[in-house]
């Protein structure tokens, strides 16, 4: 008698069984299923267009990146085009001026035209940009200048001072290019 009710509650528990499970499948209608496959649909299509607006957007990246770096280079190649053609002139001027030298008997007119070509070329330096500075009786600024010795200063109010310059500092709009290369005056007994 056990037997048969295990065997009774066995089929009762298979029958409640294929009740849900076609309850299930009842819940589960073919509209629903559709709707499931638009939605995967959908989201791959998504999916396609934003991997491709990505490989877009990267290749237009690596294009504006090789453009700039050809950009760059073009710049450095030819950048100081501009000062080397303005030069030109004093170029010239230097030519004529050594030609005269090899045959000039009046040392003052040859002087007079090294003077020439002197100005013209710092004037044409100028309006590109460059300004020198002074140094001598300045305060040491080791922003500005390069310190190459010391020497006992002459006066005490020379202490900590430049001295001497032995080579000019300057400045290419307002930012310094060269240091200026200076003698620095110390205190007698340091």
């Amino acid at each position: 008698m056990a037997e048969t009710i295990k065997e009774t509650i066995n089929e009762e528990e298979a029958v409640s069984n294929l009740n849900s499970d076609d309850n299930v499948a009842d819940a589960m209608n073919p509209n629903e299923e559709m709707s499931n496959e638009d939605e995967l649909g959908k989201s791959m299509a998504e999916t396609a267009e934003w991997k491709d607006k990505y490989l877009r957007l990267f290749a237009e990246f690596d294009n504006y990146k090789k453009r700039s770096f050809k950009e760059k280079m073009e710049v450095i190649q030819t950048g100081g085009k501009d000062v080397i053609v303005s030069m030109l002139d004093v170029l010239d001027d230097m030519g004529r001026a050594e030609k005269q030298m090899e045959t000039a008997t009046d040392i003052e007119a040859v002087k007079e035209g090294m003077k020439l070509v002197f100005n013209k070329l710092k004037s044409t330096l100028q309006h590109k940009g460059l300004k020198s500075f002074d140094s001598i009786g300045q305060e040491f600024d080791v922003e500005k200048h390069e310190a190459l010795t010391e020497i006992p200063s002459p006066t005490p109010e020379l202490e900590g001072k430049v001295v001497d310059e032995l080579t000019k500092g300057y400045y290419l709009n307002d930012k310094l290019i060269r240091h200026a290369k200076v003698v620095v005056g110390k205190a007698p007994n340091a």
